[in-house]
């Protein structure tokens, strides 16, 4: 596909959304999943009921195409899940689209999962010597199968057992058709935020999706909560031992939208944070300063103010490129960058250019646009970016598998530069990326921060073929 061919940017896995008590809880589903599509464009999916109905449906490609024309008509129901999808564990295909749904003893049930699991294989292979038949290769379906199998007839505590048994990161959605559990990892690697919108409840993997559909922000879900949302109100509860809060640095960084807060924290403002940061850290003598849109304007504002130097719009991007475009030639694929990016000559044409981007993973993008800003003119590119180098794998729900992929894992600052063609090339530090974010978690090393990526600290253990124990799916 042309995203994974040609953009070497990191990709999270999806996003999920979820609303409870409203009669129109599809198709405010729908518009929220159009809100979160930055978290996902391979598949979208919802699932609906009206307390005896059940209302499904799954799609490849954007939401736009996944729902065609007459799809959302017809749904009902007042409790609706969606999910938009990125594929990280399990290929792209329909049978992983999500959410997956179930018949088993207890009726039906439709769960919805944003995140990876790291001893997903164990427990499926485990599963599996148990009797269970899998229809995807997603790790979501795992968790399927740990709900019917658990000793509780009742929803929520099906879930509460099932959670006692996967590691790693997940903001869940599970319903049935009278019930909404929602359930966050217990080191809240994944955001996930509740919002209300008249009698109604709202979930949803980033708060820029309660402004499309007119609902209020409440609270973020906390880590190892578990809620429960029926006709008898809300429900809160914990299902693991409070731990240390460890969200993922890149929902800051790269992958939440501008206009979302993520534990009250402005995600445009923290990336502008971000580029002062950077400014003060390494500090350059240029004549303009752009950002990689779209994610590194905001950084690449701050930059600018911080230092003086103009900002201009000296990259702009194609918004109109197919995703499955294929390159049939090396030429081709080598040219495709210029499919989503162009430079802006007369920005760039005989000036000192300072390109702001938020991360390099395997170095192949940011040397393309370097040479894009040279071809229009550039006599010097300055390449600094908002975060440390990203040196080792995410097993989290991030589309790094392995340090092969990953450029700083193997070279130095000065390899990559010359890899590049930068005139120079210059990382945020660690503390310096913490600091100014400015998340203030007391409790906790990291300031409740993931720094897996840059510094091989994982919070949790990497199990992948940890057993599940044998008598809990007898």
């Amino acid at each position: 596909m042309f995203d994974r061919i040609i953009w070497d940017k990191l990709n999270e896995e999806c996003g999920v959304f979820g609303i409870y008590n409203h009669k129109e809880a599809p198709q405010l589903t729908y518009l929220g999943l159009h809100a979160l599509q930055h978290r996902g464009q391979e598949s979208a999916g919802m699932c609906a009921s009206d307390g005896e109905k059940w209302y499904k449906h799954r799609g490849m490609g954007l939401v736009s195409e996944a729902f065609g024309k007459g799809d959302l008509e017809k749904f009902g129901g007042h409790i609706a899940i969606g999910h938009t999808r990125y594929t990280t564990a399990g290929s792209s295909k329909i049978e992983n689209a999500q959410p997956l749904f179930f018949r088993y003893a207890q009726g039906g049930m439709a769960v919805a999962h944003n995140g990876n699991l790291v001893n997903a294989s164990a427990l499926r292979k485990e599963l599996e010597q148990k009797g269970s038949i899998f229809q995807t290769t997603s790790d979501t379906e795992v968790i399927g199968h740990l709900i019917a199998r658990a000793k509780s007839k009742e929803l929520p505590e099906a879930v509460k057992e099932a959670l006692q048994y996967i590691k790693g990161a997940y903001a869940l959605l599970v319903m049935n058709e009278r019930q909404l559990v929602i359930a966050l990892d217990p080191n809240g690697l994944r955001p996930l935020s509740l919002g209300r919108l008249g009698d109604a409840i709202v979930v949803a993997s980033e708060t820029c999706a309660f402004d499309i559909v007119g609902a209020e922000y409440w609270r973020d879900v906390q880590p190892g909560e578990l809620i429960v949302i029926d006709e008898a109100g809300i429900h809160t509860g914990t299902f693991a031992e409070k731990t240390q809060r460890s969200i993922c640095t890149f929902e800051y960084i790269y992958f939440a939208r501008p206009d979302s807060d993520i534990d009250g924290i402005n995600v445009h403002m923290a990336r502008k944070r971000l580029g002062k940061q950077l400014a003060l850290e390494a500090p350059i003598e240029a004549d303009v300063v752009t950002g990689v849109p779209d994610s590194s304007i905001s950084a690449a504002i701050g930059f600018a103010e911080a230092t003086g130097i103009p900002y201009e719009l000296g990259l702009i991007k194609n918004r109109y490129v197919g995703r499955t475009f294929i390159q049939p030639t090396q030429e081709l694929r080598e040219r495709g960058v210029y499919m989503k990016l162009s430079a802006v000559r007369k920005v760039v044409e005989g000036k000192r250019v300072v390109m702001i981007d938020d991360s390099i993973v395997r170095g192949t993008t940011s040397g393309r646009i370097v040479r894009m800003l040279r071809e229009a003119g550039a006599t010097e590119v300055h390449v600094r970016i908002s975060s440390p180098p990203v040196m080792n794998p995410c097993y989290y729900g991030i589309d790094t598998s392995s340090r092969e992929e990953l450029i700083a894992s193997s070279q130095s600052v000065e390899q990559i530069r010359r890899f590049i063609g930068a005139d120079s090339l210059s990382f945020l530090s660690v503390e310096g990326m913490i600091s100014a974010i400015g998340r203030e978690d007391h409790e906790s090393p990291n300031q409740g921060h993931c720094l897996a990526c840059f510094t091989g600290q994982y919070p949790t253990e990497i199990e992948f073929e940890a057993a599940l124990p044998a008598h809990k799916c007898d």
